[in-house]
């Protein structure tokens, strides 16, 4: 897949799979997201994911189009996870400001009283280091 093919892929979607380890333990969380600029901004719970990623923050986040077994797309990103708080760096601060922004043209009601999914209140960010894509097609 081509650069541009793989950023539509993540820009069209919003769930994908975040991997990350700790000592010799994989985990794979499914999550939502949005895309933009190189950068995957999304929410979760508070976890022990989140104390796990602050040790090692680098991770893996795979998306996927399936329409059928011979017939998918899949995108793999690697980069660095960053747990977006208020009280962060400026840095993390303004990161912060753009995932709720960008966050909530996907889903209005993120953070506000109507949340459907309220106990998603961490947001995060993964900067893109590298992306890479596959792709199969019957015809």
């Amino acid at each position: 897949m081509t650069s541009r093919e793989m950023r539509a892929l993540l820009k069209r979607n919003h769930v994908g799979r975040l991997g990350f380890s700790f000592h010799d333990r994989v985990e794979i969380r499914p999550v939502h997201y949005v895309y933009s600029d190189n950068w995957l901004f999304g929410r979760t719970s508070p976890s022990e994911k989140l104390v796990t990623l602050k040790h090692n923050q680098w991770v893996a986040f795979q998306v996927d189009e399936v329409s059928g077994p011979f017939d998918w797309k899949s995108v793999l990103a690697h980069g660095s996870f960053y747990h977006l708080t208020e009280n962060g760096t400026p840095h993390h601060r303004e990161a912060r400001a753009e995932a709720l922004r960008l966050i909530r043209e996907f889903l209005p009601e993120a953070l506000r009283d109507a949340d459907p999914v309220p106990s998603r209140t961490e947001l995060f960010g993964i900067a893109i280091d590298s992306l890479s894509g596959r792709s199969a097609s019957s015809a």
